[in-house]
């Protein structure tokens, strides 16, 4: 089993990081796989909605968008971690998660997600809160932890010291290894995945 982690700073080695490779490590000890996908510096565009979506993903394929979708298919689960900038995640990995879960969504269903905030000080409720809410939409269980999943740090390497963040980390991890585990044997047990209905959208602008 294996979870796949984003991490939605522009900063490749900073808070956001540490904080995920908390979760991580404690993965690790619970003998589930993870991977920690960085967003980088680069440009991301915004979903505009074209309704050209793909096999692959999305029909622009100059950025990491698809490649990210495709190791989502692989995946078990997913955390996404996010830096808190005017007390909202990044505008980036919104972007990256809009275009992802518009044209892939089925690649996320059923697998459980967990979000994690990281600031300086406040906004991580908030951020916390936006992402969770692409877990709600896509049928994912949302994984969560003894604390909301927050991490607090401004310079460089400072998460380190949140010890109490760091402990809401190890726990973030060893509820989603239980959640995984539980998942597995539940299939090995033949219970099928839950029937969906898709037959009613209603409109109300008339």
């Amino acid at each position: 089993m294996k979870v796949l982690m984003l991490n939605g700073s522009a900063h490749q080695k900073g808070n956001t990081y540490l904080s995920l490779l908390e979760v991580g490590k404690a993965l690790e000890k619970e003998g589930i796989e993870y991977e920690i996908f960085q967003i980088g510096g680069a440009s991301v565009r915004d979903c505009i909605g074209c309704g050209k979506c793909s096999d692959k993903g999305c029909v622009f394929d100059d950025d990491k968008v698809n490649e990210f979708i495709a190791k989502a298919k692989e995946a078990d689960g997913f955390v996404f971690g996010t830096p808190v900038y005017y007390a909202h995640p990044s505008g980036r990995i919104l972007s990256f998660l809009d275009r992802a879960f518009y044209s892939s969504g089925q690649a996320f269903a059923f697998k459980p997600g967990a979000a994690v905030a990281v600031a300086r000080r406040g906004g991580t409720s908030a951020s916390f809160d936006a992402l969770n809410k692409y877990f709600g939409i896509s049928r994912m269980p949302v994984v969560g932890s003894t604390y909301w999943n927050q991490v607090y740090g401004c310079v460089e390497g400072e998460a380190a010291l949140d010890t109490e963040g760091l402990q809401t980390m190890r726990n973030l991890a060893h509820n989603m290894a239980w959640m995984l585990k539980c998942f597995e044997a539940g299939k090995a047990a033949g219970i099928p995945l839950p029937e969906t209905e898709r037959s009613e959208r209603m409109n109300f602008i008339r």
